[in-house]
Protein backbone atom coordinates (compact mmCIF):
# COMPACT_ATOMS: atom_id res chain seq x y z
CA UNK A 1 0.00 0.00 0.00
CA UNK A 2 1.21 3.59 -0.51
CA UNK A 3 0.52 6.79 -0.57
CA UNK A 4 -0.25 9.09 3.15
CA UNK A 5 0.30 7.46 6.50
CA UNK A 6 -2.97 6.11 7.61
CA UNK A 7 -4.12 7.77 10.92
CA UNK A 8 -3.36 5.88 14.11
CA UNK A 9 -7.29 4.42 15.82
CA UNK A 10 -9.04 5.87 18.52
CA UNK A 11 -11.19 4.73 21.00
CA UNK A 12 -14.17 3.38 19.04
CA UNK A 13 -12.16 1.26 17.08
CA UNK A 14 -10.64 -0.34 20.37
CA UNK A 15 -14.55 -0.47 21.67
CA UNK A 16 -14.82 -2.53 18.47
CA UNK A 17 -12.16 -4.90 19.43
CA UNK A 18 -13.50 -5.31 22.39
CA UNK A 19 -16.63 -7.03 21.06
CA UNK A 20 -14.37 -8.83 18.85
CA UNK A 21 -12.69 -10.32 21.65
CA UNK A 22 -16.17 -12.50 22.05
CA UNK A 23 -16.51 -14.40 18.91
CA UNK A 24 -12.75 -14.85 19.01
CA UNK A 25 -12.34 -15.90 22.20
CA UNK A 26 -15.23 -18.75 21.64
CA UNK A 27 -13.29 -20.15 18.66
CA UNK A 28 -10.64 -20.29 21.08
CA UNK A 29 -11.87 -21.97 23.85
CA UNK A 30 -14.04 -24.42 21.34
CA UNK A 31 -10.68 -25.63 20.03
CA UNK A 32 -9.59 -26.69 23.41
CA UNK A 33 -12.46 -27.45 24.87
CA UNK A 34 -13.22 -30.60 22.84
CA UNK A 35 -9.84 -32.48 23.49
CA UNK A 36 -10.50 -32.44 27.26
CA UNK A 37 -14.17 -33.29 26.88
CA UNK A 38 -13.59 -36.27 24.19
CA UNK A 39 -12.90 -39.18 26.97
CA UNK A 40 -16.34 -38.14 28.61
CA UNK A 41 -17.92 -38.12 25.14
CA UNK A 42 -16.40 -41.40 24.30
CA UNK A 43 -17.67 -43.05 27.50
CA UNK A 44 -21.45 -41.85 26.39
CA UNK A 45 -21.40 -42.32 22.79
CA UNK A 46 -18.47 -45.07 22.34
CA UNK A 47 -17.23 -43.87 19.03
CA UNK A 48 -14.42 -46.48 16.86
CA UNK A 49 -11.24 -44.99 16.97
CA UNK A 50 -11.80 -43.50 13.43
CA UNK A 51 -14.75 -41.83 14.09
CA UNK A 52 -13.17 -40.24 17.19
CA UNK A 53 -10.52 -38.53 14.57
CA UNK A 54 -13.70 -37.52 12.46
CA UNK A 55 -15.31 -36.07 15.54
CA UNK A 56 -11.93 -34.11 16.54
CA UNK A 57 -11.26 -32.95 12.24
CA UNK A 58 -14.59 -32.62 10.80
CA UNK A 59 -14.74 -29.37 12.39
CA UNK A 60 -11.30 -28.19 10.74
CA UNK A 61 -11.70 -29.63 7.74
CA UNK A 62 -15.32 -27.98 6.89
CA UNK A 63 -14.29 -24.67 8.79
CA UNK A 64 -10.86 -24.85 6.46
CA UNK A 65 -13.04 -25.22 3.57
CA UNK A 66 -15.03 -22.79 3.67
CA UNK A 67 -12.95 -20.16 4.68
CA UNK A 68 -12.08 -18.89 1.36
CA UNK A 69 -15.72 -18.54 0.35
CA UNK A 70 -16.71 -17.07 3.68
CA UNK A 71 -13.77 -14.57 3.57
CA UNK A 72 -14.68 -13.54 0.23
CA UNK A 73 -18.75 -13.68 0.62
CA UNK A 74 -17.75 -11.58 3.85
CA UNK A 75 -16.07 -8.40 1.75
CA UNK A 76 -19.13 -8.57 -1.20
CA UNK A 77 -22.22 -8.73 1.54
CA UNK A 78 -20.50 -6.98 4.73
CA UNK A 79 -18.08 -8.25 7.23
CA UNK A 80 -20.30 -7.68 10.59
CA UNK A 81 -23.49 -8.47 8.59
CA UNK A 82 -21.51 -12.15 8.22
CA UNK A 83 -20.79 -11.79 11.51
CA UNK A 84 -23.52 -11.74 13.13
CA UNK A 85 -24.76 -14.22 10.53
CA UNK A 86 -22.31 -16.65 11.46
CA UNK A 87 -22.52 -16.82 15.69
CA UNK A 88 -26.12 -17.13 15.29
CA UNK A 89 -25.30 -19.94 12.96
CA UNK A 90 -22.80 -21.21 15.57
CA UNK A 91 -25.20 -21.16 18.67
CA UNK A 92 -28.10 -23.00 16.85
CA UNK A 93 -25.34 -25.93 15.77
CA UNK A 94 -23.87 -25.95 19.15
CA UNK A 95 -27.51 -26.74 20.77
CA UNK A 96 -27.32 -29.88 18.05
CA UNK A 97 -23.66 -30.82 19.05
CA UNK A 98 -24.42 -30.46 23.16
CA UNK A 99 -27.26 -33.10 22.74
CA UNK A 100 -26.16 -35.41 20.27
CA UNK A 101 -27.12 -39.23 20.80
CA UNK A 102 -24.73 -40.71 18.63
CA UNK A 103 -21.18 -40.58 17.10
CA UNK A 104 -22.83 -40.14 13.70
CA UNK A 105 -24.72 -37.17 14.93
CA UNK A 106 -21.86 -35.50 16.75
CA UNK A 107 -19.89 -35.47 13.31
CA UNK A 108 -22.21 -34.23 11.91
CA UNK A 109 -22.78 -31.17 14.04
CA UNK A 110 -19.11 -30.72 14.02
CA UNK A 111 -19.11 -29.88 10.32
CA UNK A 112 -22.39 -28.04 10.88
CA UNK A 113 -20.14 -26.15 13.26
CA UNK A 114 -16.98 -26.13 10.80
CA UNK A 115 -18.89 -23.99 8.61
CA UNK A 116 -20.40 -21.59 10.73
CA UNK A 117 -16.88 -21.32 12.29
CA UNK A 118 -15.82 -20.35 8.88
CA UNK A 119 -17.82 -17.14 9.03
CA UNK A 120 -16.12 -15.85 12.45
CA UNK A 121 -12.41 -16.16 11.52
CA UNK A 122 -12.38 -14.15 8.40
CA UNK A 123 -14.81 -11.94 10.14
CA UNK A 124 -12.88 -10.98 12.91
CA UNK A 125 -9.89 -10.83 11.76
CA UNK A 126 -10.51 -8.84 8.46
CA UNK A 127 -12.80 -6.41 10.96
CA UNK A 128 -9.72 -5.74 13.23
CA UNK A 129 -7.32 -4.90 9.56
CA UNK A 130 -9.99 -2.67 8.69
CA UNK A 131 -10.52 -0.48 11.79
CA UNK A 132 -6.72 -0.53 12.26
CA UNK A 133 -5.28 0.84 8.96
CA UNK A 134 -2.26 1.74 10.53
CA UNK A 135 0.40 -0.62 10.33
CA UNK A 136 2.00 -0.46 13.26
CA UNK A 137 -1.34 -0.52 15.24
CA UNK A 138 -2.78 -3.04 13.02
CA UNK A 139 0.41 -5.37 14.35
CA UNK A 140 -0.31 -4.70 17.83
CA UNK A 141 -4.08 -5.76 17.34
CA UNK A 142 -3.80 -8.71 15.26
CA UNK A 143 -1.41 -9.66 18.32
CA UNK A 144 -4.68 -8.94 20.76
CA UNK A 145 -6.80 -11.33 18.58
CA UNK A 146 -3.98 -13.85 18.37
CA UNK A 147 -3.96 -13.09 22.19
CA UNK A 148 -7.72 -13.22 22.38
CA UNK A 149 -7.83 -16.67 20.62
CA UNK A 150 -4.97 -17.90 22.74
CA UNK A 151 -6.67 -16.51 25.95
CA UNK A 152 -9.90 -19.13 24.83
CA UNK A 153 -7.49 -21.73 24.46
CA UNK A 154 -6.02 -21.03 28.05
CA UNK A 155 -9.65 -21.13 29.33
CA UNK A 156 -11.48 -24.09 27.40
CA UNK A 157 -9.64 -26.91 29.08
CA UNK A 158 -10.29 -25.58 32.83
CA UNK A 159 -13.91 -24.70 31.79
CA UNK A 160 -14.63 -27.57 29.61
CA UNK A 161 -13.44 -29.95 32.93
CA UNK A 162 -15.46 -27.86 34.86
CA UNK A 163 -18.22 -28.44 32.83
CA UNK A 164 -17.70 -32.13 31.93
CA UNK A 165 -17.18 -32.87 35.88
CA UNK A 166 -20.37 -30.64 37.24
CA UNK A 167 -22.73 -31.40 34.28
CA UNK A 168 -22.44 -33.49 31.42
CA UNK A 169 -19.67 -33.14 28.29
CA UNK A 170 -22.71 -31.79 25.83
CA UNK A 171 -22.30 -29.00 27.97
CA UNK A 172 -19.23 -27.97 26.52
CA UNK A 173 -21.28 -26.99 23.41
CA UNK A 174 -23.36 -24.63 25.21
CA UNK A 175 -21.07 -22.07 26.02
CA UNK A 176 -21.65 -20.73 22.34
CA UNK A 177 -25.33 -19.53 22.94
CA UNK A 178 -24.61 -16.78 25.45
CA UNK A 179 -21.85 -15.44 23.33
CA UNK A 180 -23.71 -15.31 20.30
CA UNK A 181 -27.08 -13.76 22.35
CA UNK A 182 -24.40 -10.72 23.25
CA UNK A 183 -23.31 -10.17 19.95
CA UNK A 184 -26.32 -9.75 18.51
CA UNK A 185 -27.72 -7.39 20.91
CA UNK A 186 -24.98 -5.59 20.49
CA UNK A 187 -22.48 -6.02 17.35
CA UNK A 188 -24.61 -3.55 15.51
CA UNK A 189 -23.95 -0.60 18.15
CA UNK A 190 -19.86 -0.97 18.52
CA UNK A 191 -18.93 -2.24 15.03
CA UNK A 192 -18.97 -0.85 11.85
CA UNK A 193 -19.52 -2.35 8.59
CA UNK A 194 -16.91 -2.83 5.89
CA UNK A 195 -17.46 -4.51 2.28
CA UNK A 196 -15.89 -4.10 -1.15
CA UNK A 197 -17.73 -1.44 -3.33
CA UNK A 198 -16.17 -2.79 -6.07
CA UNK A 199 -16.67 -6.60 -5.47
CA UNK A 200 -18.76 -8.75 -7.88
CA UNK A 201 -20.82 -11.95 -7.46
CA UNK A 202 -19.59 -15.09 -6.05
CA UNK A 203 -18.42 -17.38 -8.38
CA UNK A 204 -20.14 -20.07 -7.76
CA UNK A 205 -17.87 -22.71 -9.66
CA UNK A 206 -15.04 -21.29 -8.11
CA UNK A 207 -16.98 -22.23 -4.59
CA UNK A 208 -17.11 -25.91 -5.70
CA UNK A 209 -13.76 -26.09 -7.25
CA UNK A 210 -12.43 -25.11 -4.13
CA UNK A 211 -14.05 -27.65 -2.39
CA UNK A 212 -13.12 -30.39 -4.47
CA UNK A 213 -9.61 -29.15 -4.03
CA UNK A 214 -9.09 -29.12 -0.34
CA UNK A 215 -11.36 -31.76 0.72
CA UNK A 216 -10.44 -34.71 -1.32
CA UNK A 217 -6.57 -33.75 0.04
CA UNK A 218 -7.51 -34.08 3.47
CA UNK A 219 -8.84 -37.52 3.44
CA UNK A 220 -6.18 -38.76 1.42
CA UNK A 221 -3.72 -37.63 4.06
CA UNK A 222 -6.04 -38.74 6.65
CA UNK A 223 -6.92 -42.36 4.60
CA UNK A 224 -2.39 -42.86 4.00
CA UNK A 225 -1.27 -42.01 7.44
CA UNK A 226 -3.86 -44.62 9.20
CA UNK A 227 -4.11 -47.08 6.42
CA UNK A 228 -1.40 -46.69 4.19
CA UNK A 229 -1.65 -45.76 0.45
CA UNK A 230 -4.66 -47.33 -1.91
CA UNK A 231 -6.72 -46.78 -4.91
CA UNK A 232 -8.92 -44.36 -3.18
CA UNK A 233 -6.56 -42.29 -1.07
CA UNK A 234 -4.57 -42.37 -4.93
CA UNK A 235 -7.69 -40.77 -6.46
CA UNK A 236 -8.79 -38.56 -4.12
CA UNK A 237 -5.02 -36.61 -4.00
CA UNK A 238 -5.44 -36.60 -7.67
CA UNK A 239 -9.04 -35.33 -7.93
CA UNK A 240 -8.17 -32.09 -5.22
CA UNK A 241 -4.65 -31.74 -6.88
CA UNK A 242 -6.48 -31.59 -10.21
CA UNK A 243 -8.85 -29.39 -8.98
CA UNK A 244 -6.68 -26.98 -7.25
CA UNK A 245 -4.86 -26.49 -10.57
CA UNK A 246 -8.09 -25.73 -12.11
CA UNK A 247 -8.99 -23.56 -9.36
CA UNK A 248 -5.93 -21.49 -9.67
CA UNK A 249 -6.63 -21.13 -13.35
CA UNK A 250 -10.10 -19.85 -13.23
CA UNK A 251 -9.24 -17.22 -10.67
CA UNK A 252 -6.31 -15.55 -12.85
CA UNK A 253 -8.99 -15.41 -15.67
CA UNK A 254 -12.08 -14.14 -13.51
CA UNK A 255 -12.44 -10.27 -13.05
CA UNK A 256 -13.60 -11.11 -9.46
CA UNK A 257 -12.23 -13.96 -8.39
CA UNK A 258 -12.78 -16.12 -5.20
CA UNK A 259 -9.07 -15.37 -4.03
CA UNK A 260 -6.35 -12.52 -5.51
CA UNK A 261 -3.68 -14.96 -6.83
CA UNK A 262 -1.45 -12.23 -7.55
CA UNK A 263 -0.88 -11.69 -3.98
CA UNK A 264 1.05 -14.76 -3.77
CA UNK A 265 3.78 -12.97 -6.00
CA UNK A 266 4.50 -11.25 -2.72
CA UNK A 267 7.45 -13.19 -1.10
CA UNK A 268 6.40 -12.47 2.23
CA UNK A 269 2.65 -13.20 2.08
CA UNK A 270 3.42 -16.85 0.54
CA UNK A 271 6.21 -17.77 2.92
CA UNK A 272 4.28 -16.29 5.82
CA UNK A 273 1.40 -18.77 4.78
CA UNK A 274 3.87 -21.66 4.79
CA UNK A 275 5.47 -21.33 7.59
CA UNK A 276 1.94 -20.48 9.63
CA UNK A 277 0.65 -24.31 7.61
CA UNK A 278 3.93 -26.62 8.78
CA UNK A 279 4.10 -25.20 12.20
CA UNK A 280 -0.02 -25.26 12.83
CA UNK A 281 0.37 -29.17 11.80
CA UNK A 282 3.38 -30.03 14.90
CA UNK A 283 0.69 -27.82 17.53
CA UNK A 284 -2.70 -29.82 16.43
CA UNK A 285 -0.68 -33.00 16.90
CA UNK A 286 0.88 -32.43 19.99
CA UNK A 287 -2.23 -30.89 21.35
CA UNK A 288 -4.19 -33.81 20.19
CA UNK A 289 -2.12 -36.39 21.60
CA UNK A 290 -0.92 -33.95 24.61
CA UNK A 291 -4.55 -34.17 26.46
CA UNK A 292 -4.85 -37.59 26.03
CA UNK A 293 -1.68 -38.60 27.54
CA UNK A 294 -2.70 -36.30 30.95
CA UNK A 295 -5.55 -37.77 30.94
CA UNK A 296 -5.50 -41.44 29.54
CA UNK A 297 -2.01 -42.21 30.33
CA UNK A 298 -1.43 -40.33 34.06
CA UNK A 299 -5.40 -40.53 34.72
CA UNK A 300 -6.11 -37.40 35.20
CA UNK A 301 -9.88 -36.19 35.76
CA UNK A 302 -10.60 -33.50 32.64
CA UNK A 303 -10.73 -30.66 35.60
CA UNK A 304 -7.03 -31.31 36.55
CA UNK A 305 -5.94 -32.19 33.18
CA UNK A 306 -7.69 -28.70 32.05
CA UNK A 307 -5.09 -27.07 34.81
CA UNK A 308 -2.15 -28.78 33.14
CA UNK A 309 -2.76 -27.16 29.98
CA UNK A 310 -3.61 -23.63 30.90
CA UNK A 311 0.60 -22.74 31.43
CA UNK A 312 1.32 -23.94 28.20
CA UNK A 313 -1.74 -21.51 26.33
CA UNK A 314 -1.07 -18.84 28.75
CA UNK A 315 2.60 -18.85 27.03
CA UNK A 316 1.23 -18.75 23.95
CA UNK A 317 -0.65 -15.48 25.30
CA UNK A 318 2.46 -13.94 26.03
CA UNK A 319 4.28 -14.51 22.79
CA UNK A 320 1.14 -13.35 20.66
CA UNK A 321 1.08 -10.08 22.73
CA UNK A 322 4.77 -9.58 23.09
CA UNK A 323 6.12 -10.44 19.67
CA UNK A 324 4.28 -7.39 17.67
CA UNK A 325 6.29 -5.40 20.66
CA UNK A 326 9.90 -6.95 19.89
CA UNK A 327 9.22 -6.44 16.19
CA UNK A 328 9.17 -3.03 16.58
CA UNK A 329 13.12 -3.44 17.32
CA UNK A 330 13.81 -7.06 15.91
CA UNK A 331 12.66 -7.84 12.65
CA UNK A 332 9.69 -10.11 12.32
CA UNK A 333 11.52 -12.94 10.97
CA UNK A 334 13.82 -13.46 13.20
CA UNK A 335 11.41 -13.14 15.79
CA UNK A 336 9.23 -15.74 14.20
CA UNK A 337 12.07 -17.77 13.64
CA UNK A 338 13.57 -17.51 16.98
CA UNK A 339 10.56 -18.15 18.50
CA UNK A 340 10.28 -21.49 16.21
CA UNK A 341 13.81 -22.60 17.48
CA UNK A 342 12.92 -22.34 20.97
CA UNK A 343 10.10 -24.13 20.34
CA UNK A 344 12.27 -26.97 19.63
CA UNK A 345 12.73 -27.55 23.00
CA UNK A 346 9.17 -28.73 23.51
CA UNK A 347 9.37 -31.32 20.75
CA UNK A 348 12.20 -32.59 22.61
CA UNK A 349 10.62 -32.67 25.89
CA UNK A 350 7.47 -34.55 24.57
CA UNK A 351 10.07 -36.90 22.39
CA UNK A 352 11.58 -37.66 25.66
CA UNK A 353 8.80 -38.05 28.16
CA UNK A 354 7.46 -41.18 29.64
CA UNK A 355 4.43 -42.49 32.28
CA UNK A 356 4.40 -40.22 35.19
CA UNK A 357 5.97 -37.50 33.48
CA UNK A 358 2.42 -34.98 33.43
CA UNK A 359 5.46 -32.31 34.45
CA UNK A 360 7.81 -32.80 31.50
CA UNK A 361 5.04 -33.13 28.92
CA UNK A 362 3.33 -29.81 30.43
CA UNK A 363 6.66 -27.94 29.67
CA UNK A 364 7.17 -29.19 27.00
CA UNK A 365 3.81 -28.52 25.14
CA UNK A 366 4.35 -25.12 26.64
CA UNK A 367 7.37 -24.57 24.27
CA UNK A 368 5.57 -25.79 21.31
CA UNK A 369 2.85 -23.50 22.07
CA UNK A 370 5.71 -20.25 22.93
CA UNK A 371 6.09 -20.98 18.70
CA UNK A 372 2.80 -20.70 17.82
CA UNK A 373 1.78 -17.67 19.67
CA UNK A 374 4.57 -15.81 17.99
CA UNK A 375 4.10 -17.29 14.74
CA UNK A 376 0.38 -16.76 14.80
CA UNK A 377 0.49 -13.09 15.85
CA UNK A 378 3.08 -11.78 13.20
CA UNK A 379 2.54 -14.24 10.36
CA UNK A 380 -1.02 -13.41 10.56
CA UNK A 381 -0.36 -9.80 10.28
CA UNK A 382 2.12 -9.93 7.21
CA UNK A 383 -0.36 -11.92 5.39
CA UNK A 384 -3.20 -9.63 5.85
CA UNK A 385 -1.79 -6.84 5.45
CA UNK A 386 -0.24 -8.12 1.93
CA UNK A 387 -4.00 -7.15 1.31
CA UNK A 388 -5.80 -3.86 0.09
CA UNK A 389 -8.38 -2.79 2.14
CA UNK A 390 -10.87 -4.49 -0.10
CA UNK A 391 -9.36 -7.64 -0.04
CA UNK A 392 -8.43 -7.99 3.61
CA UNK A 393 -11.77 -10.99 4.17
CA UNK A 394 -10.02 -12.84 1.56
CA UNK A 395 -6.28 -12.35 3.09
CA UNK A 396 -7.99 -13.15 6.45
CA UNK A 397 -9.70 -16.38 5.33
CA UNK A 398 -6.36 -17.50 3.76
CA UNK A 399 -4.46 -17.12 6.68
CA UNK A 400 -7.25 -19.09 8.61
CA UNK A 401 -7.89 -21.54 6.33
CA UNK A 402 -3.67 -22.55 6.50
CA UNK A 403 -4.27 -22.64 9.90
CA UNK A 404 -7.03 -24.98 10.50
CA UNK A 405 -5.83 -27.01 7.91
CA UNK A 406 -2.23 -27.26 9.84
CA UNK A 407 -4.35 -28.10 12.87
CA UNK A 408 -6.46 -30.87 11.34
CA UNK A 409 -3.70 -32.42 9.34
CA UNK A 410 -1.54 -32.77 12.71
CA UNK A 411 -4.34 -34.76 14.54
CA UNK A 412 -5.04 -36.58 11.04
CA UNK A 413 -0.94 -37.27 10.64
CA UNK A 414 0.48 -37.71 14.10
CA UNK A 415 -2.78 -38.89 15.62
CA UNK A 416 -2.74 -41.87 12.57
CA UNK A 417 1.06 -41.91 13.59
CA UNK A 418 0.88 -42.43 17.14
CA UNK A 419 -1.64 -45.16 16.63
CA UNK A 420 0.12 -47.35 14.16
CA UNK A 421 2.89 -47.15 16.85
CA UNK A 422 0.40 -48.40 19.65
CA UNK A 423 -0.71 -50.72 17.50
CA UNK A 424 2.55 -52.35 17.11
CA UNK A 425 3.73 -52.47 20.35
CA UNK A 426 0.89 -54.34 21.75
CA UNK A 427 0.33 -58.02 22.14
CA UNK A 428 -3.32 -59.13 22.79
CA UNK A 429 -3.68 -61.37 26.15
CA UNK A 430 -5.21 -65.00 24.77
CA UNK A 431 -7.46 -64.93 27.82
CA UNK A 432 -9.37 -62.07 26.01
CA UNK A 433 -12.51 -62.90 23.64
CA UNK A 434 -12.44 -61.66 20.11
CA UNK A 435 -14.06 -58.48 21.21
CA UNK A 436 -12.06 -56.99 23.93
CA UNK A 437 -8.75 -58.04 21.93
CA UNK A 438 -10.54 -55.67 18.84
CA UNK A 439 -11.21 -52.74 21.96
CA UNK A 440 -7.66 -52.97 23.28
CA UNK A 441 -6.15 -52.72 19.90
CA UNK A 442 -8.52 -50.33 18.78
CA UNK A 443 -6.87 -47.20 21.01
CA UNK A 444 -5.78 -46.17 24.17
CA UNK A 445 -9.57 -44.92 24.82
CA UNK A 446 -11.43 -48.06 24.64
CA UNK A 447 -9.23 -49.99 26.21
CA UNK A 448 -9.41 -47.56 29.42
CA UNK A 449 -13.16 -48.38 29.01
CA UNK A 450 -12.46 -51.89 29.06
CA UNK A 451 -9.89 -52.32 32.21
CA UNK A 452 -11.61 -53.98 34.33
CA UNK A 453 -11.67 -57.09 31.56
CA UNK A 454 -7.53 -57.13 31.04
CA UNK A 455 -5.34 -58.91 32.80
CA UNK A 456 -3.08 -57.17 35.01
CA UNK A 457 -0.54 -54.98 33.57
CA UNK A 458 -2.26 -54.82 30.22
CA UNK A 459 -3.34 -51.28 30.90
CA UNK A 460 -0.12 -50.14 31.90
CA UNK A 461 1.56 -51.45 28.01
CA UNK A 462 -1.25 -49.76 26.48
CA UNK A 463 -0.24 -46.23 27.85
CA UNK A 464 3.01 -46.89 27.45
CA UNK A 465 2.81 -48.27 24.05
CA UNK A 466 0.76 -44.65 23.43
CA UNK A 467 3.32 -42.70 25.05
CA UNK A 468 6.12 -44.24 22.88
CA UNK A 469 3.65 -43.23 19.46
CA UNK A 470 3.67 -39.68 21.47
CA UNK A 471 7.76 -39.74 21.53
CA UNK A 472 8.29 -41.03 17.92
CA UNK A 473 5.18 -38.65 16.67
CA UNK A 474 7.09 -35.03 18.70
CA UNK A 475 10.50 -36.22 16.83
CA UNK A 476 8.61 -36.18 13.62
CA UNK A 477 7.17 -33.12 14.41
CA UNK A 478 10.31 -31.75 15.87
CA UNK A 479 12.05 -32.37 12.62
CA UNK A 480 9.61 -30.41 10.50
CA UNK A 481 9.53 -27.50 12.95
CA UNK A 482 13.60 -27.45 12.65
CA UNK A 483 13.59 -27.16 8.73
CA UNK A 484 10.46 -23.81 8.55
CA UNK A 485 12.71 -22.72 11.43
CA UNK A 486 15.59 -22.32 8.82
CA UNK A 487 13.07 -21.78 6.21
CA UNK A 488 11.49 -18.79 8.37
CA UNK A 489 15.29 -16.92 8.96
CA UNK A 490 15.99 -17.19 5.20
CA UNK A 491 13.53 -16.15 3.36
CA UNK A 492 11.22 -13.75 5.99
CA UNK A 493 14.75 -11.74 7.37
CA UNK A 494 14.08 -9.04 4.78
CA UNK A 495 10.71 -7.90 6.37
CA UNK A 496 11.63 -4.50 8.24
CA UNK A 497 10.72 -3.74 11.83
CA UNK A 498 7.42 -2.14 12.62
CA UNK A 499 8.84 0.97 13.66
CA UNK A 500 10.56 1.11 10.38
CA UNK A 501 7.25 1.14 8.29
CA UNK A 502 5.62 4.52 7.66
CA UNK A 503 4.13 4.15 4.05
CA UNK A 504 5.33 1.13 3.25
CA UNK A 505 3.41 -2.29 4.25
CA UNK A 506 5.55 -4.64 6.73
CA UNK A 507 4.69 -7.25 4.10
CA UNK A 508 6.27 -5.54 1.48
Amino acid sequence: MSGQAAAPSGARAWAGMAMLALPTFLLGLDVTMLYLVMPAMAEDLAPSATQTLWIMDAYGFLLAGFLVTMGTLGDRVGRRRLLMVGIAAFAVVSLLAAFAQSAELLIAARALLGIAGATLMPSTLSLVSNMFPDPRQRAVAIGVWATLFAGGMAAGPIVGGVLVDSLWWGAAFLVAVPIAIVVLLLGRAVLPEYRDPGGGRIDLISVALSLTAILPIIYAIKHIAGHGPNVSAVVAAMVGVVAGAVFWRRQRCLDDPLVDVTLFRNKAFSVALAVLLIGLVGVGGSMYLVTQYLQLVEGLDPFVAGLWMGPPALAMFGAAIGAPLLARRIRPGYVMGGSLAISLIGYVLLATAGLNDELTVAAGFAFVYLGLGAIAALGTDIVVGAAPASKSGSAASLSETVQELGIAIGVATLGSLTAAIYRSQLSIPESLSEEEGAALVDGLTTATAIDDELPAGTLVEAQQAFTMGLNVASAVAGIAIAVVTAFCLRMLGHVPRLDQVHQQDPAS
